[in-house]
């Protein structure tokens, strides 16, 4: 009678990454105006904190918003207190029929996934000059492209963002896939805030 033979087991271990994120959350805000409102930004609203705590990241960050009906995507903006503001154009006025320093429920959906950002011209064109350049930034990831576009529209002088466009070209020609030392939330740094709100009434 020979010995039976058992095999060790094979253990197969399966590790799942969870994101938490919220899938829908709805508050009332106050429609605010700007105090130096632009033709592409004529309105903003806070994001609540407890809210802004559940997106994917404290930085730049797209969601689907929803204001007494009209649907609009938006790319909300750190305040510099580990929360957010979305910016509202007049074609958003204009298109959900909204009023200025009047308060309205809000909904919010963070989208499934952060869409490519809109680079500007001056950081497209100096990356395209140089090929290692545009070969890295084309190996990067979405959301550090859009850190990078981030720390070029953040700079307030346009000698500060000149600068910025170059360093970006030659950390990116080094083979530096993200933007070294930059705060996109802007609380360490504190360079981000909300806009400042108009006194005036609309």
């Amino acid at each position: 009678m020979t010995d039976s033979f058992s095999p060790d087991p094979i253990v197969i271990e399966i590790k799942v990454t969870v994101m938490s994120t919220i899938e829908r959350s709805e508050f009332m805000a106050k429609l605010l105006k700007p105090f130096k409102p632009a033709p592409d930004f004529e309105g903003f609203i806070l994001i609540p904190k407890a809210v802004s705590e559940q997106l994917p990241r404290r930085g730049r960050t797209t969601v689907d918003l929803m204001i007494e009906g009209y649907d609009f995507r938006v790319t909300l903006e750190p305040d510099g207190n580990l929360s957010h503001w979305a910016k509202l154009s007049h074609t958003d006025l204009a298109s959900g029929h909204l009023t200025l320093d009047e308060e309205y429920s809000v909904q919010l959906i963070p989208v499934d996934e952060e869409p490519e950002p809109k680079v500007p011209d001056d950081l497209s064109e100096a990356i395209h000059r140089q090929s290692t350049a545009l070969e890295t930034w084309q190996q990067t990831t979405t959301i550090a492209r859009l850190d990078w576009v981030h720390w070029v529209e953040s700079a307030k002088q346009a000698k500060t963002r000149a600068k910025r466009v170059s360093d970006a070209c030659n950390m990116l020609a080094e083979g530096k896939r993200r933007v070294c030392c930059f705060d996109n939330s802007g609380f360490y740094s504190k360079s981000l805030k909300a806009p400042k709100v108009s006194n005036e009434t609309s």
